[in-house]
This record gives C-alpha cells, structure tokens and sequence, in this order.
C-alpha cells in the first residue's frame, strides 16, 4: 500500500505539478521562477489546459486564504498575474473568470492588505487588452466594492488613505475595462454612475479639506502626485473625457445630486471646482449640455436658499467661461429666459419675504441680502453667457431681455411680481442691469444692425423715467454700444482739456452705414440728452455719463451735419440753464453749464476751426475768472463750490450763438442751419407704428404731442413715456378715439375691417368735398371754442340710413 501511495503523485496532472512547484516550502522565499518559466511555457504550449490552471490555483489560493497562509495567497495571485499578462489566447475567458473570481475573494476579506493586494491585481488585469469578447462577464460586485473602499473609515489613517487610493484604482479599471466594451453592461447606466461619481467625489472632496493642490501638476512632487485627491481627479477626468454625446446627463447628475446631499453649492469652491473639472475633461462639442442640467438643476431649486441658487449661478458663471470656445447650445435664448426668470423670482422673494407670497408662520424666512447677492450673480452670469456669442446672436439676446423689462400698462400678458411698483420697478432696474452686461464690449461695424428701431426706441423711453437710477442705465448701454473704439474711458471725467490730443482719441472716418443712422436716429438721441439734463434728479453721475455720450457722438458717428446739430444742442443746453422756468435747482444749472462748456471745448477742437477754437477758450477763460461755477472743475467734485443762487449770467461768460455761426460759416458749415436754435423734435419713429411693444403707449404720447405748436412742445416734454396726458376732455377723448382705432385694425377680423373701409369708399361721394385731414390740425383750446380743423375720416359722422 505504500508503494501504491508513493507512486500517486506521478499521477497527477501536470499542470498541477507544476503549480504546486511554483510554491517553495517558505512562503518568504517568494515565487519559485524557475518554475514559473515553466508553467508558463506549459500554458502557452497547450491553451486548452490554462482554464484548469486557472481553476486549480484558485482552489489553492481559496485554501490559503481560509488558512491564512497570507504568504502563499500573495504568491498564488503573483503568478495569475503571470499568467495573464502572458496568455492572450481564445482559452483565455474561462482562465479570467477563475482570476476574477480569486480578486473577489481577496476584496471580500477584512484584511485591507488583501484588499489591496486584489486591487492591484484587478488594475492589472483592465490594462490588458483581450482578443476575445466575453459575453457573461459582470462587473458589478467591483463597481459596489470598489466604491465602498472609497469611502472606507479604517482607523489608521494611513491605512485608510492606502484602502481609498485602492478603490480609486479599482473604480478606474472598471471604467477602463468596460467604457468601450458594448458586450459589458453599460457602465454609464445610472445604477453604476450613482456609485462611481459620488465615490469620486468624496475622496476629492476630503483630499481638498487637508491638501493644498500644487499649482502645477509637473511641478509636484512623488507623494503629491499619488495623493488620493490627484489620483481622485486624474480618474475622475479619464472618466468624464471618455464620455459620449448620450452619456453626459448620467455622468453629470450623480455631480448635483452630491452636492445638495452635502450642502456644497453654499461654499462655492468645491462645486466649482467640479465643474471646471468637468467642463475642461468633456469633448467641447458637449459643453452645452452641462449648462442645460446647470440651468434645469437651477430651476428645480427655485425655491431654495439663495445661497443654493447663488452657488449653482456662479457655477454657470464659470462654465459659460469654459465653453465660450464652442457654444451655449441651440437653445440660446432658453440659457436667458431661465437666468431671467430666476431674476424675476428673487426679486419677489425679496419684496415678499416667502418663497410661496404668505408670511404664514412656518415659513421660511428670505434675507434680502442673500437674495440680492443672488441677483448680482446672476446678472453677472447673463453678461458672461453673452461674451460667448457671435454678434448676431448677441443683438438677438438684446431685444429679448429688453422685450421681458416690465411696462405697466403695455406688458399686462407678464407674470404679476405680485410685489407691486415696486416689484416692476426693480425688475426693470435688474433687466438693465442684465443689458448693460450683455452689451459690455459689443463690437459692430454697423450701427444700425447694432441699433435697430425696435431696440433703441424702448431703450431710449426708459431714457425719460423719473427714476435716476433707470436713466443712468439706459445711458450706460448706449455708450457700450456706440464706443467702437475704447473712447469711453477717455471721457470718464468731465474737465477742459486745452489740448485734447493728450487723450489719444481713435477717430475714424463715418461709414456710410454711420451716416444712414444719426440720419435715422439722430434728432431721437439730441432729444433725450435734452430732455435728461432737465431732470431735477439727475446728479453728477447722469452728467458725466450724458457728456461721455456727448463726446462719443462726436467721434464714433459725426459727420459735418451732425457737429453742426451737436452744437446747437450744446447752445440750447446753455439756454436751459439760464432759463428760470424750469425750475432747476442751482446745481443742476451749474451741471448744464459746465457740461456745454465742457463739450464746446471737446467739439472746437475736434472740428480745428481755430476762430471757433479761440471763442470758446475766451468765454473758458472769463468764467475762469468771474464765474467759476460754470465749469467742470468747480462742479463736479465732491463738494461742489456752488453760489446760492443763479441770477445774472450775461455778457462775456455765455458762448454766443451768432459768433459761433459766423466762424463756422466762414470754413463752410451751414450757416441757415447754426443760426437756427434748437428745438427738440419728435421724429417719424416716435410715431403710432404696428410694432406690438413698449413703443405703442409711447408713440400714443408722441402722436398726440406732435400736433402741438412748439410752444406746448416745450411745457410738454417732461411728461414720461408711460403716463397719460393730463389735459383738457376733447383732447383726453380724442387720444382714446385714436387708441381704440389702432386696437381695432390690430385685433378686428379681416371681413369687418374691408366692410369698414367699403363704406367709408362709397359714401364718400355723397359727402361735400373738404380739405384732406390735417395730422397738425388744432385742438380746441377750451371748452365751447373750439378752433377750425380738419377731421379725419373715421371721426365723420354718418347719417344712420347712409351706414349698413
């Protein structure tokens, strides 16, 4: 029997024997590798026996494991990874299902050196590139164990560290092994990224609470580049740069989940971090659509703190930064009307106090300064989406933020603020703030593409509010997009500069496309520079900004007609200031003289005609002596030195309107033109037009103005665009009869307007011939003396039995 026994094992397999011959007797003596050579030329030489291979060390290594004979497991899974680095052939499935099943076994114990120890080999194992498809393996227990490694709280912190690196490496094997396999589950499918992305982020995060990054990845030293915070995000890149166009939504959602579990979006600088790490690792062509689940992720908290909302717009500040290469995606407009609307909602958080209008006990209570900061960033957000846009797209964005600004008695289809005046108010002040951002840097060749009659008319009505602040906006924007060629700088401050060469104006010769447009628009911008140096609350800010448009004017859009009216407007400013009906405070007249004799002093130069040149230094000279208070340098400061009252300005201090003609008319200007005084006119534009927008209520005003004499123009003209005219009943009816006309042909069905305008073709020649109506006709001057005018036709009346 003895014999028998001995002779068992020359029976055995060979594979066995030569497994069992890669084991020394003293595991410290390591791999046997003689040996080993020849058990790998033994699986090379006969594929078809490496599954038994496979299978029989992991019986062994099984054996070990429950013995604890952690020497021969370290040993047993070194020479799989022989093996497998070593074999590529068709066999070599069933021996990596025997190598997978040894890693699982390794991270199921509670040993973290065996942990790791699978770990390793399983990275291993993800860097080989197989021949042969798999179709039943799963990788799901490595996604679970590898993801819970990451979070491991083992109480040595080294070892903890050592563990969380490990799952690390293990969540960027699978991903390396699966991303590309369409015979894998698909490792995008929400149930793995739930687990990937969080695990990521929990490492990045905890490295960032005790690391400070280096500010160079090249420049880090060894321990650096393998803390888990580095590793963290070079996995966390691999992972995002591997994303297709249909994976984005599943790799970014699990990112905005943990950071509302974890309250991250308050403190701003991890979530941004994320973000910067995303929006730099994905394909650009997919940049959008990160912003698009920024901005529904913004709208699914608009009932959050303004914290929250504030941490998820200033993270769309800085991925709108990132993807200004590419595009905000098609739906450009849709990235504003969002932003817009969360504009509008804390602007009635604010004034309301509750996210849901109540001040019920229980809810939750809104800090206006939060909300506020809230409104800045997202104000700074619209400006920064619109720095990534094409021109064209740009003045797109313009008419749609200025067609959502709030006009009581126009825009009654807007949401209520539910805030009151006060609530439209603020609104309108935001969305030109938002404006004033958007247009920040606007480059156009053409002013009238950057201007167009649709955009400028409601901008130029806010231009006549009784608020400072709007008015002070409105001319914000228009400098932005008249200064083509950096000038606004150059006119910050209002002062007499003897020689204006010292501010190095760019000056290019008007294209005809400028001339087409101060053609157009040019009376319209003279009358509202007018018009806003009566305010009595325009302070020294609206000056300076009215000077600088002034002198923009002057350099960006001149040309002979336009200096010439430039100038006139410079002199009727001078008459306002010394006229005492208006009512103006000292220091507005103050303001008005100084700014005429601060832009005389810009335009003589500009125009090198030198008597017109020494005309304006003289009066500059004489009010340097006798009237101080007329110029800039004594008006515009902090305390200005103001006289107490303004009564007897004549003689030499006064810029003359009959000189200044008379030298300008010797170098060709129009001398019939000069010498007529200006007079603010409404233009053809101001008038009733089919456009559907804050231009209808105005041109009801306007139209109604126009037929004034100049003498009513002049009383007129501080009325504002939105507020009805208080005048006698004929002209209230007849304003109201002329509105519902308008509403008629704009509403009425087509059948019913053509029988309207058959009837009034036949009946007219039963009628006495009269003079055509008269749209300057006068209006009765009081009650029961009507003056002699023309009557439009849709006012006649007819007799009942003529009308069908």
């Amino acid at each position: 029997m003895t014999g028998v026994c001995g002779c068992c094992g020359a029976l055995r397999p060979r594979y066995k024997r030569l497994v069992d011959n890669i084991f020394p007797e003293d595991p410290e003596d390591g791999l046997v590798k003689a040996n080993m050579e020849k058990l790998t030329f033994y699986a090379l030489s006969a594929p078809e026996k490496l599954d038994r291979i496979g299978a029989y060390l992991s019986e062994r290594l099984s054996r070990d494991v429950a013995r604890h004979r952690y020497g021969y497991v370290c040993i047993a899974m070194e020479a799989l990874d022989q093996l497998l680095m070593a074999c590529h052939c068709q066999s070599i499935n069933l021996f990596v299902e025997s190598f997978l099943k040894m890693v699982r076994k390794l991270l199921e114990s509670d040993k973290p050196s065996l942990q790791i120890l699978g770990t390793n080999s399983f990275v291993k194992f993800a860097n080989i590139e197989e021949d042969t498809p798999s179709y039943h393996r799963s990788y799901d227990f490595f996604v679970s164990r590898f993801s819970e490694m990451c979070h491991s709280s083992y109480e040595d912190p080294d070892i903890r560290t050592k563990i969380r690196m490990a799952g690390i490496k293990g969540l960027q094997g699978v991903v390396r092994k699966t991303v590309n396999d369409e015979l894998q589950a698909n490792i995008w499918d929400p149930q793995h990224m739930d687990k990937i992305v969080p695990s990521l982020l929990f490492n990045l995060q905890s490295g960032e609470r005790t690391e400070s990054r280096s500010p160079s990845p090249l420049q880090a030293s060894e321990k650096e580049k393998e803390s888990p915070v580095e590793l963290t995000e070079r996995c966390f890149r691999e992972l995002l740069g591997r994303a297709a166009y249909g994976n984005i939504k599943n790799a970014v959602t699990p990112v905005l989940m943990h950071l509302d579990n974890h309250s991250l979006w308050e403190g701003k600088t991890f979530a941004v971090r994320c973000f910067k790490i995303i929006m730099y690792s994905i394909q650009s062509q997919h940049s959008h659509l990160v912003i698009q689940q920024l901005l529904g992720h913004l709208d699914a908290n608009s009932k959050n703190s303004a914290t929250v909302r504030a941490g998820i717009v200033e993270v769309l500040l800085e991925a709108a930064a990132i993807a200004a290469s590419g595009s905000v995606g098609p739906t450009v407009l849709e990235v504003f009307n969002t932003l817009l609307r969360q504009l509008r909602l804390s602007v009635d958080y604010e004034l309301t106090g509750s996210y849901d209008g109540s001040t019920n006990i229980g809810t939750k209570i809104i800090k206006a300064h939060e909300e506020r900061q809230l409104q800045e960033a997202v104000i700074r957000t619209i400006g920064s989406f619109a720095n990534t846009l094409p021109t064209y797209q740009r003045s797109e964005v313009m008419l749609f933020i200025m067609g959502k600004i709030p006009v009581p008695g126009v825009h009654l289809a807007l949401p209520s603020t539910g805030s009151g005046p006060e609530g439209t108010r603020m609104i309108q002040i935001m969305l030109l703030k938002s404006l004033v951002q958007v247009t920040a840097g606007f480059q156009t060749t053409n002013m009238l593409t950057a201007l167009p009659s649709s955009f400028l008319e409601p901008l130029l009505s806010f231009s006549l509010t009784e608020d400072p602040e709007v008015r002070l906006l409105v001319l914000q924007i228009l400098l932005s997009l008249i200064d083509r060629h950096d000038n606004r700088p150059k006119f910050s401050n209002i002062s007499i500069i003897s020689d204006i060469s010292v501010l190095k104006l760019k000056v290019d010769k008007c294209s005809r496309q400028d001339n087409l447009f101060m053609k157009k628009h040019g009376q319209q911008l003279y009358r509202h520079i007018y018009l806003g140096c009566k305010e009595q609350s325009s302070g020294r800010q609206h000056y300076e900004t009215l000077f600088a448009l002034l002198g923009l004017l002057s350099v960006e859009l001149a040309n002979e007609e336009v200096v010439v009216d430039l100038i006139r407007l410079a002199l009727a400013l001078q008459d306002l200031a010394l006229s005492t009906d208006e009512g103006l405070p000292v220091f507005n007249r103050c303001a008005v003289h100084a700014l005429a004799a601060a832009y005389l002093n810009l335009i003589c130069q500009l125009t090198t005609v030198p008597a017109f040149c020494q005309h304006i230094h003289e009066v500059i000279e004489v009010r340097q002596k006798e009237s101080p208070y007329l110029l800039p340098e004594d008006v515009f400061i902090e305390n200005p030195k103001l006289p107490s009252s303004l009564e007897k300005v004549e003689g030499d201090v006064l810029f003359l309107q009959s000189k200044i003609t008379e030298v300008l008319g010797g170098s060709g200007y129009n001398t019939d033109r000069l010498a007529t005084p200006y007079v603010p006119q409404y233009t053809d534009e101001d008038r009733l037009s089919k456009r559907k927008s804050i231009g209808e209520t105005i041109s009801l005003q306007v139209e109604v103005e126009s037929r004034n004499s100049p003498e009513k123009e002049e009383v007129k003209k501080k009325m504002k665009y939105l507020q009805l005219m208080d005048s006698v009943g004929m002209e209230e009816q007849e304003r109201e009869r002329r509105r519902q006309v308008v509403e008629k042909f704009q509403k009425a069905p087509f059948e019913e307007i053509a029988a309207h305008s058959v009837t009034i073709a036949l009946f007219s020649f039963l009628l006495p011939s009269r003079p055509p109506p008269s749209p300057s006709g006068t209006i009765s001057s009081g009650y029961g003396q009507n003056q002699s005018r023309s009557v439009p036709i849709y006012e006649m009346k007819f007799p009942d039995l003529c009308v069908y």
